[in-house]
């Protein structure tokens, strides 16, 4: 792509809002958290600014780069940040930029139509983060650097040349006194979300260099997608059995707001639906996903009562998520001033994007239809399967509730409850076998703690229709015990309904508990998401080693600990037995509880989705019913593994 000349982004379009003396105090506020997921969102608010410099059309690559000190520098071939004085405050444009909260061109509509980074604090707050901060600076011919120190300016402005290039390369090294968890930079996670924005904007290359990695193959990946959001459904559907030769593009522009979708049918039986507003992700949908959902069930249902593809004497009403089941698709809107509800920018508010939306995909969905009656005949045929389902898991559901009240009390009958009913204080342990749910049971907090054995592995979901997985006595249990319900619409699920605001899978250090973990955690997902996305389901992390020295015993949860306890004990010359546990059931109920029960001494992993559309390519790779894609995975992935052999 070629970038567009000129350069009328100076030191007049930079508007501050307000200072910075806050981000270091209360990091969690602007960043989310100081932990892994707060370390890693660094690199998206500098990232993002690049982004938006290739929305505006002047910048086409970018080089995210891990160092081997740990820092990160991002590189881009944009404009450059202003260097020339801010009228109003006297310092160089970039110092404002990297100093000022809410300062930035995010807020001049001349400077960028469209951003992601709305509230102008991004950067900013990853100079106030860092330990130290470099910007070095191509423009106008010259190269320009500055340097910070925890968001204090150290080094002024300077000239440092001649260069033939434009562009801003940001380096920083992360605050260990803010990220007290970890400073460790995760490739895969980086990845996960160039590759997003890579589909998201095919006009942008973006390298990722981990110079860690001794391997420069393996310590290096180009993000390059000219099909754009076609390649983005295509890769989420790699792992499965599609219905059509190639996604259905859809692209225009209705007032302004440019609507792109991509979607195709899969053999699945969950519906896929990832929208995005300037590239951010809104996990929580709102006005265009609103409006593609109700283009899309006009028009199909139109379309298929005007070839008489649904019989009018069925007995099965079709409803608009019956249009949806396995159903992928990549929604994209650009909207200049978007709306989003609440702080965490998951859910568009305007209403005006919802017509845009939904005339577009209207529209060209109707003529995609005409044109091609064979995929809409077969699209049309799963709609009404997916109707018959929806009706036999009406009656599954309603069977589960009257075994329910047959049973008395409503709850299952291996459920051991806590007698707390405040479900903010209540939690549930999932546990694998009896046996370990008797050590459970009798070691747990009875007040708050409420334990519930599974037996054996409960049913894949990525592979079976709704009604199939209501009729799975151990996902029954799990629904009953819940109160929640189960499905993706309100009324199916209800939150407010949960009886635990913790929900702890407990299971063994083994294949087969990861396994299980694995089958709850796609349960879960596909669903109850509502249960991930508020932070209400754990991984208990039992111990792997008990190390015993007369009296006194240690535990270890990994091979290094072990390795230190044991160099410990023999440096004391200490007689010293290391057993592993093979199992829950091996513990009594005091090491269950000391170990990976008591809130003062355990460690919980809570589940998150970083990225839906990284969560959703996981699960059907690794649960669907394609075996290459999961070779695949394991093959590229198994450095990352621990293997129980």
């Amino acid at each position: 792509m070629a970038k567009k000349q000129g350069s009328d982004y100076k030191a007049s379009n930079i508007q501050v809002l307000e200072g910075l003396e806050a981000v270091r105090k209360r990091p969690a506020m602007y960043i989310g958290d100081t932990g892994q997921r707060g370390l890693h969102h660094l690199i998206n608010e500098v990232v993002d600014n690049s982004i938006d410099e290739a929305l505006a059309g002047h910048c086409d690559h970018i080089i995210v780069r891990i160092e081997k000190d740990g820092s990160m520098s991002i590189e881009d071939n944009g404009r450059g940040i202003p260097v020339d004085i801010h009228e109003k405050l006297g310092i160089p444009a970039v110092e404002v930029v990297l100093t000022k909260l809410h300062a930035g061109g995010k807020f001049d509509k001349d400077t960028y139509k469209v951003s992601g980074g709305l509230h102008g604090v991004g950067v900013s707050c990853v100079n106030a983060l860092a330990t130290w901060f470099k910007a070095e600076i191509h423009r106008d011919g010259e190269i320009h650097t500055m340097g910070f120190e925890k968001g204090i300016t150290k080094h002024p402005l300077k000239n440092e040349g001649k260069t033939k290039k434009t562009g801003t390369i940001i380096s920083f090294l992360p605050d260990p006194t803010i990220f007290t968890q970890t400073v460790e930079f995760k490739f895969n996670i980086i990845a996960e979300r160039m590759r997003e924005l890579a589909f998201l904007n095919p006009e942008v290359t973006i390298e990722l260099i981990d110079a860690r990695e001794e391997d420069e193959e393996l310590g290096k990946e180009i993000f390059h997608y000219e099909g754009g959001l076609k390649d983005f459904v295509q890769y989420l559907d790699e792992s499965r059995e599609t219905s059509m030769p190639n996604p259905i593009f859809i692209s225009g522009e209705v007032e302004g707001v440019p609507v792109d979708l991509a979607m195709q049918y899969n053999s699945s039986y969950s519906e896929n639906v990832h929208s995005y507003v300037n590239n951010i992700n809104t996990r929580e949908g709102g006005t265009h996903v609103s409006g593609f959902r109700r283009a899309l069930t006009r028009s199909l249902k139109s379309y298929a009562e005007k070839n008489n593809l649904i019989k009018s004497n069925s007995k099965v009403a079709i409803s608009g998520e019956d249009f949806r089941e396995g159903l992928t698709a990549v929604l994209s809107v650009k909207v200049a001033e978007p709306q989003f509800e609440g702080q965490t920018k998951t859910k568009l508010g305007n209403s005006e994007v919802q017509s845009a939306v939904e005339v577009t995909v209207y529209d060209q969905l109707n003529e995609y239809l005409e044109q091609n009656p064979k995929i809409a005949k077969k699209v049309i045929e799963k709609v009404v399967l997916a109707a018959e389902a929806r009706e036999a898991a009406r009656k599954a559901r309603q069977l589960v509730q009257r075994k329910s009240v047959m049973s008395g009390g409503g709850l299952p009958g291996k459920l051991a409850d806590c007698s707390i009913k405040d479900p903010e204080h209540c939690e549930i342990y999932l546990v694998e076998g009896d046996s370990a749910g008797g050590s459970a049971k009798m070691g747990r907090d009875r007040r708050t703690q409420a334990i519930l054995p599974l037996r054996g592995k409960i049913l894949n979901v990525e592979k079976a229709k709704i009604n199939k997985i209501l009729e799975n006595k151990e996902i029954q249990a799990m629904i009953t015990a819940f109160g929640s319900g189960i499905g993706h619409s309100d009324e199916e699920f209800e939150l407010e309904k949960l009886r635990y605001h913790k929900i702890i899978i407990m299971t063994d250090a083994d294949i087969d508990g990861s396994h299980i973990r694995t089958l709850l955690l796609t349960f879960f997902y596909r669903y109850m998401r509502p249960l991930i996305e508020m932070g209400y389901v754990y991984i208990a992390t039992p111990p792997l080693y008990r190390i015993t020295a007369g009296k006194n015993i240690e535990y270890a949860w990994d091979d290094d600990t072990r390795d230190k306890l044991i160099k410990e004990f023999k440096k004391g010359k200490r007689k010293f037995d290391v057993s592993r546990y093979k199992g829950l059931g091996e513990m009594n109920p005091d090491q269950l509880w000391e170990t990976t029960m008591d809130p003062e001494t355990r460690t919980l992993q809570q589940v998150s989705i970083e990225s839906a559309a990284g969560a959703d390519k996981m699960f059907s790779t690794l649960m669907g019913g394609d075996v290459e894609p999961r070779r695949e995975f394991i093959e590229r992935n198994a450095k990352y593994a621990n293997l129980d052999i």
